[in-house]
């Protein structure tokens, strides 16, 4: 090689890479529901066992700390102060009683306690009392979580600093149909939430709701932008909305099972490292459907009998399933 070949060599590779498209879109993730069904919870089993113990569940409890009375008008929300659902109001909780039911949580095996309130977003008035909850549960020894809508700036940091392992944010769909769900707030909102979080050092807790009426190009549109983020969430809820009497998708129609879970597929195939969680929803599922969910690349739940306003199954259920699955906790 002459000296003229070897300084092109040299120049080509001080160049900085050029940026990649995404490696999901629209159009590729549609692909991935739309192979047979066989085919695609071979993959997502492939890619599972890959990244993970197969047989292992990270089992999650979710509190509301703070109930109802939400000024945001989500379509899907019992919380919100829009709509007449039947939700009594709950103040704050006490730090005391988040701690015993972190307490109770940890005794029955969750690896991982979240705490949900109804807002906007945190006022700077509620923000202590938040942290001195994640303190005490994090000195428990458990994983925390908060839920708490919009942050601030420099809200996120200060959580990180009481002791926050993740912050929960669902994008909830996908961009073109997020209109038709909430209007109160801007998928841009949400984003630039999940970008304060990473920026504070966080991890990522991020998915959506299916079920909504919305169509299979909506929801691999979801997946596309889940996986499109830098880094992808470590923590993806897959919830099956609940319609709750009062709010606009109170009449929604289920969504078949197979395409429920084609979409835990699809989410497990382009985030490989995300725990993928089985969450709302889950207690209208037989113990045999909840099974294809695990087989679809699931390895995380909702565990103990409530989420924030709705019941979830039972743990000595749970126990029984994981049981005659072969399936453990983390």
């Amino acid at each position: 090689m002459n000296d003229t070949a070897l300084l092109s060599q040299a120049v080509t590779h001080a160049r900085p890479p050029v940026p990649s498209a995404p490696r999901w879109n629209v159009e590729s993730v549609l692909v991935l529901f739309e192979l047979p069904f066989a085919d695609l919870l071979f993959r997502a089993q492939e890619t599972l066992r890959k990244h993970f113990d197969p047989n292992a569940v990270q089992r999650s409890t979710l509190l509301s700390i703070k109930t109802g009375n939400c000024s945001e008008d989500c379509g899907y929300c019992s919380q919100s102060k829009r709509y007449q659902t039947g939700l009594d109001a709950q103040r704050l909780l006490s730090t005391e009683e988040v701690l015993a039911a972190a307490k109770a949580a940890k005794e029955q095996g969750a690896g991982r306690f979240c705490m949900g309130a109804a807002w906007r977003g945190p006022k700077e008035k509620d923000l202590p009392a938040v942290m001195a909850m994640v303190s005490a549960v994090k000195a428990l020894g458990l994983e925390t979580c908060v839920t708490l809508g919009i942050l601030k700036d420099g809200q996120a940091e200060q959580l990180k600093e009481a002791g926050l392992d993740y912050y929960n944010h669902n994008l909830d769909t996908a961009p073109e149909f997020y209109g038709d769900v909430v209007t109160t707030h801007t998928y841009q909102d949400r984003l630039d939430t999940l970008r304060n979080v990473r920026e504070a050092g966080l991890k990522v807790c991020s998915g959506g709701i299916v079920g909504m009426g919305e169509t299979r190009q909506h929801r691999a549109g979801l997946i596309a932008k889940l996986a499109n983020l830098d880094p992808p969430p470590e923590s993806v809820p897959i919830n099956n909305l609940v319609p709750i009497p009062g709010t606009p998708l109170a009449n929604s129609d289920p969504i078949d099972i197979f395409e429920f879970a084609r979409t835990i597929a699809a989410a497990r195939i382009t985030m490989p490292r995300s725990y993928v969680r089985l969450s709302a929803g889950r207690e209208q599922m037989s113990e045999s459907e909840q099974a294809l969910c695990f087989l679809a690349g699931a390895n995380s739940i909702f565990y103990g009998d409530h989420l924030l306003t709705t019941s979830n199954p039972q743990t000595p259920l749970d126990n029984t399933l994981f049981e005659k699955l072969g399936l453990h906790g983390i």
